[in-house]
């Protein structure tokens, strides 16, 4: 299931726009930054859930990647919920730079 997922969430980023995939353990300022400075119009970044308290770390962990990326133009295109034996482990989130910023 997962890899039908990511190969799913891959193949419509190759499509709409160039992607990068990166967050893991970086900090989300500094993956926006390189978006920002790499010109990409789209970005897929994963938020890993999988630590402390899933549902407070999870809602802050994607605040965050939202934050960082809202204030350099890119605008939330998805996410999609990575779920394994029942577990919530993070989300694959795609940004995009619409036309003209």
């Amino acid at each position: 299931m997962h890899r039908l997922l990511l190969a799913t969430l891959l193949t419509a980023a190759a499509i709409t726009a160039p992607a990068h995939a990166g967050l893991f353990d970086k900090n989300p300022d500094k993956v926006a930054d390189e978006a920002v400075t790499q010109r990409l119009r789209a970005v897929t970044v994963w938020v890993d859930a999988s630590w402390g308290f899933r549902n407070q770390g999870a809602a802050n962990a994607l605040s965050r990647a939202h934050q960082a990326f809202t204030t350099r133009g890119y605008d939330v295109l998805s996410v999609a919920p990575y779920i394994e034996n029942g577990d919530l482990q993070g989300f694959f989130v795609t940004y995009q730079k619409p036309q003209g910023r």
